[in-house]
């Protein structure tokens, strides 16, 4: 299976060497042949030209288009490049690369089209989540439950990986500004299998979050307004 690590990265200067570091050293299972991509999202630091002095794969945008246009573009290029598997894997150092296995490991057997990357499954994930943040979670996966009739308990996560069909289906569509609930209820609707399995993460070694604490009840009100709309769009496999 031809894996393609989607890296995106906004001022990330500080974590993009390590971050790629851990896909170039681990240890991954042989049926997986895997490669990566960071997106450069606009930085206005220095982290296109550590990529570049580094010879690490590099798309850069030519403005900051946000996680799902940076998503998006990493979805673009794994379905003209043929890739069977394309995974979502923060530039900031959260994601435990040793957890790739167990997240690829349904769609390679064909059980499900997609895979949300879990912090909350099995409590063996180091990341610890702040109450306040955890409640917020909490009410996204009720919400897209009561819409849509499936639990992912940790609907945030950005930990994800997607097989062919569902790479294609999220290069044409995918939302803009905080894509990971919204995009759930988009697959779901389109009758796309997805299933939640238990990873690791760590928690941020540099860098700050995109969504401030003061941001959080805005970022509450338009998701909740994005995952509605999502929801009562047509539904069926386009």
């Amino acid at each position: 299976m031809r894996v393609l690590m989607i890296l995106p990265a906004y001022n990330e200067e500080e974590t993009i060497l390590s971050t790629v570091g851990q896909i170039q050293t681990a240890q991954l299972p042989q049926e997986l042949e895997v490669d990566y991509v960071v997106i450069n999202d606009g930085s206005s630091d220095a982290t296109e030209r550590i990529c570049r002095e580094n010879h690490i794969r590099c798309i850069s945008l030519v403005q900051n288009l946000g996680i799902g246009g940076a998503v998006q573009t990493g979805y673009l290029y794994a379905a003209l490049e043929g890739y069977d598997i394309a995974v979502q894997f923060d530039g900031d150092g959260q994601h435990d690369i040793r957890s790739l296995a167990s997240l690829t490991a349904p769609i390679a057997a064909g059980e499900c089209d997609f895979t949300v990357g879990s912090r909350f499954l099995d409590g063996s994930s180091t990341f610890r989540s702040s109450a306040f943040r955890r409640i917020g979670i909490s009410y996204l996966s009720l919400l897209i439950r009561l819409l849509t009739g499936h639990r992912i308990a940790d609907v945030t996560s950005g930990y994800r990986a997607a097989g062919r069909s569902a790479l294609e289906y999220l290069a044409r569509s995918y939302p803009v500004d905080y894509p990971e609930p919204e995009s759930l209820v988009h697959l779901f609707k389109q009758g796309f299998r997805v299933q939640e399995v238990p990873v690791n993460m760590f928690q941020r070694s540099a860098g700050r979050s995109s969504i401030s604490p003061l941001r959080s009840v805005y970022y509450m009100i338009k998701v909740t307004l994005a995952i509605l709309c999502a929801a009562m769009q047509r539904g069926g496999r386009e």
